[in-house]
């Protein structure tokens, strides 16, 4: 066991897994990472995924003594980790009566501070001078690496995939990049922009799931292909839950910049009748202007119909807010509330769905998923 590795500086990379700094550490030292974190004593396993498999997402927390010895292999001063690792100062009962020893204790990044997504290698290169798997805290509305044109996945999930390849799609990118205006709006109607952005994207997941029988929807199944490598059909239902995030981006943050518009809440109460309630048209200027700021002129009638979805359910917040009648706070009366049966399943929760399914007894080959018209199956 090494008490005293030769000092060489490894600085940690903004919002990195502790997890993933130790492993870096070590091949700094020519190390492997299980080898260096025998300098610990662990009072748990590593999380696996089910089946076998380490979890890329697995996190540490360390004891005070745990926190002092690391610092010492990165030689870096403990508040420079603290600045940088979300982890860094988790407490856990197990590890507060624990006091000289350095103690480490295993968890599920998720669970600590936020989804967790690997980090774009060569950026990592640019800043380390090395090309190496980084691991970090990353909210789904960063996940464009905008300098190297890269999605950058979430590392919950058991597959290979580290990122997705936007090089061929500026679009993406430049959703990236109106995010933060979109940000700044949010702030300013007094509205949280992680709530905005998580409703927008359950919108428009809601409308992915329903995406096959829409015959005049071109820009996913383009992006979809270019995001697989050049075609997706060897394999359509994984690339529909690995690309979908990324493909669907653009409109995620168009969607959250027209809930956040005035003028289109005020659609809204015009369609509802104003001071004299009806029931939404399938027609309503709302859902129709929606689809043209998604450059989908057809969608409105589509998404006026959806009842029970997400999109619905904000329209009905905004109605009650300006008639009133909605009553003590709360989520009915909260647009930006989002239902548990609203949020879209996960891309690690829907591949274990796929791989059960795939090998279920006459399940096919698409695992017993619906295939669209073109898969042949």
């Amino acid at each position: 066991m090494i008490r005293t590795p030769v000092l060489l500086r490894t600085a940690p990379l903004q919002r990195e897994t502790t997890s993933s700094l130790i492993c870096r550490v070590a091949r700094r030292y020519g190390m492997e990472a299980k080898v260096l974190r025998a300098c610990w004593k662990w009072r748990n396993y590593p999380p696996g995924h089910e089946g076998g498999g380490a979890r890329a997402d697995a996190e540490v927390l360390l004891n005070a003594a745990g926190r002092r010895l690391l610092a010492g292999m990165c030689g870096a001063e403990e508040a420079v980790l603290a600045q940088a690792l979300p982890s860094w100062a988790a407490e856990d009962a197990k590890l507060r009566a624990e006091v000289g020893d350095p103690v480490g204790l295993w968890r599920v990044g998720g669970a600590v501070a936020g989804p967790v997504a690997f980090g774009c290698r060569l950026c990592t290169a640019r800043r380390t001078g090395a090309a190496v798997r980084v691991v970090r805290y990353a909210p789904r509305w960063e996940r464009v690496c905008v300098r190297h044109g890269r999605w950058l996945l979430d590392a919950d999930a058991n597959q290979p995939l580290e990122h997705l390849d936007l090089r061929g799609l500026p679009e993406v990118v430049a959703a990236q990049r109106r995010w933060a205006s979109v940000t700044r709006r949010a702030v300013r109607a007094g509205a949280e922009p992680e709530r905005v952005f998580a409703l927008a994207r359950a919108v428009v997941a809601r409308w992915w799931e329903q995406a096959f029988g829409w015959e005049r929807e071109t820009a996913w199944p383009r992006r979809l292909h270019q995001v697989a490598g050049g075609d997706a059909g060897g394999d359509l239902e994984r690339w529909r839950i690995v690309g979908r995030d990324a493909v669907v981006f653009p409109e995620v943050v168009a969607v959250a910049g027209a809930l956040l518009d005035p003028a289109m809440a005020e659609l809204v109460w015009a369609d509802s009748g104003a001071g004299r309630p009806r029931a939404l048209p399938a027609d309503g200027m709302f859902c129709r202007r929606l689809g043209e700021r998604l450059g989908r002129t057809w969608l409105g009638p589509l998404a006026a119909t959806d009842h029970g979805g997400p999109l619905i359910a904000w329209m009905g917040s905004v109605i009650r807010l300006r008639r009133g009648a909605g009553g003590p706070p709360g989520y009915d009366n909260d647009p930006w509330w989002l239902r548990q049966e609203h949020q879209p399943g996960t891309m690690a929760g829907q591949l274990r769905v796929l791989g059960k399914e795939k090998k279920a007894p006459g399940s096919g080959r698409c695992g017993g998923l619906r295939c669209p018209p073109s898969s042949g199956c």
